[in-house]
């Protein structure tokens, strides 16, 4: 299956700079939110001008959508990348250790809330990282059972939205680590208990 989400950011000689710009944004965003995070603030944070800016976006809220995807790749890779490697009853833990370091960089968090824009640019975009995460937490909630020798009694694409809405939770949550955790373990327990 092809990934739903489609990059945004251009290739070719503009490449560098929107993927300058992008990740610029990405750190203004995870520091200070989506409505403290202006052009200017990303044109400083990425070193650019604020001309250079807006020759390639031509609005805070097509830059915003492209990040939005950008970002909605990036976990999702993530993601894969640590079920690829994550074996038999190891596993759960693998699938925690990536939504810890999801926790650590922000960058779910910043998704979460570029998610909650208006604009239609916006939506249209968080609409397709949707997609691509409720495909790979599926996978996820498959790999993970047949890890472990189990069958679900549910579908995986069922079992994935309510892990994608746990994770989330567990996102905007104001939570320790040691809560996080314990939340994640007592949600999986729960998953898990309903196997065959």
């Amino acid at each position: 299956m092809t990934d739903p989400v489609a990059p945004t950011v251009a290739s070719g000689a503009g490449s560098l700079a929107r993927t300058r710009i992008a990740d610029a944004a990405v750190r203004c965003l995870v520091r200070d939110g989506v409505t403290a995070t202006s052009m200017a603030s990303i044109a400083i944070e990425g070193g650019v001008s604020k001309a250079l800016l807006h020759y390639h976006y031509a609005n805070r809220a097509s830059l915003l959508a492209d990040v939005l995807t950008v970002l909605g790749r990036k976990i999702v890779a993530r993601e894969r990348a640590a079920m690829d490697t994550a074996r038999g009853s190891g596993a759960v833990d693998a699938l925690w250790e990536w939504l810890d370091g999801e926790f650590s960089r922000g960058e779910l968090r910043a998704l979460l809330e570029l998610a909650m824009q208006h604009e239609e640019e916006i939506r249209a975009a968080a609409a397709a990282a949707g997609a691509a995460r409720l495909h790979a937490a599926s996978r996820t909630v498959e790999r993970l059972f047949a890890g472990l020798g189990l069958t679900p009694r549910m579908p995986a694409p069922l079992l994935g939205r309510a892990s994608i809405a746990f994770m989330d939770g567990l996102a905007i949550a104001d939570a320790s680590a040691g809560q996080r955790r314990a939340s994640f373990d007592l949600f999986w327990l729960a998953l898990l208990s309903i196997a065959e």
